[in-house]
């Protein structure tokens, strides 16, 4: 422990803060005597001490022992300018931890609302970029494209695309495959195609393109999914539960359709079916073996019970 660095730093984090020798011996559960004997270099604290000090000062314990260190307002600031360094996701949740604390405290300044917000906003680009690259991982391997997660894959990296201002070029990828290949692709590359003009909010050219995908693959419940879910943009509700209720009748996957039919009657104010499909979906779970997953459906059967 290099004593003289230490110190110092005792001496000049103490003036940034301050903070007199009896004010931060009081916070350590210390005598000002002890505080006094480490800024003069006479004594070391004990080494179990040292991420109390370091909270203190607004610092991180490594910087107790460097020269040039800064303090800064509180902790949380210096957690936020190790994760802008780091980009390590443990540094993110521990400058979040650490900000929620001052919240709960009533200590949050403006510059700390800000510096949260921002912190949230890199966290955000990080996932993005994370997601997109992993996303990519699966959509190289085209042994299997009829696979859960390359679908899965597929349908997510083009929500993000259009998410991140990005969907044009998506769209007209799309059509420029579709028309060369003169409408002769698979279901996954027409359904991508339909999901791009739904997310370009052409809502009556992505259903025109639905339907004709489902004369050419009948069997198909994606498509009757995504046929419900521009009916649902479109506000007609009824339409779009009569699409998700064929779509299960073809089997869909995790009770996606009953979901959605359940959204399609609280949109409708029908809560009591909503009730009785929430249910339904608690039902299915339960028996096979999804507990967390059927106390979900629960949750949402309780938000609107006070409502039938």
């Amino acid at each position: 422990m290099n004593s003289t660095v230490f110190s110092e730093n005792m001496k000049r984090f103490r003036s940034a803060k301050k903070y007199t020798q009896e004010e931060v011996a009081e916070k350590l559960c210390v005598t000002a005597q002890t505080v006094s004997r480490w800024e003069y270099g006479t004594t070391l604290p004990d080494v179990l001490l040292l991420p109390e000090i370091a909270e203190l000062y607004g610092v991180l314990v490594d910087d107790l022992f460097k020269k040039q260190s800064v303090a800064y307002e509180n902790y949380a600031q210096r957690l936020s300018a190790l994760y802008e360094i780091s980009k390590d996701p443990e540094d993110f949740l521990r400058c979040r931890l650490e900000y929620q604390r001052l919240m709960r405290s009533g200590e949050l300044s403006t510059y700390d609302k800000w510096n949260y917000g921002w912190l949230h906003k890199a966290m955000m680009y990080a996932c993005e970029e994370e997601a997109l690259k992993w996303f990519d991982a699966v959509l190289a391997d085209e042994t299997d494209k009829n696979s859960l997660p390359y679908r899965r894959a597929a349908e997510m990296k083009q929500s993000m695309l259009f998410h991140l201002g990005k969907g044009k070029e998506d769209l007209e990828e799309r059509r420029r495959k579709m028309d060369e290949a003169d409408g002769q692709l698979d279901m996954r590359e027409w359904k991508l195609l339909i999901d791009a003009y739904a997310f370009s909010k052409q809502y009556e050219k992505a259903l025109s393109l639905c339907r004709e995908a489902m004369e050419k693959f009948p069997d198909s419940w994606e498509l009757y999914c995504s046929a419900g879910q521009i009916c649902r943009e479109m506000q007609k509700y009824e339409e779009a539960i009569a699409c998700y209720e064929k779509a299960g009748e073809l089997g869909t996957f995790f009770c996606d359709e009953k979901y959605a039919i359940a959204m399609c009657y609280r949109k409708l104010e029908k809560f009591k079916e909503a009730y009785r499909i929430y249910l339904e979906i608690a039902d299915i779970h339960r028996k096979n073996g999804y507990d967390v997953e059927a106390e979900q459906a629960l949750g949402y059967a309780r938000e609107i019970e006070g409502k039938i």
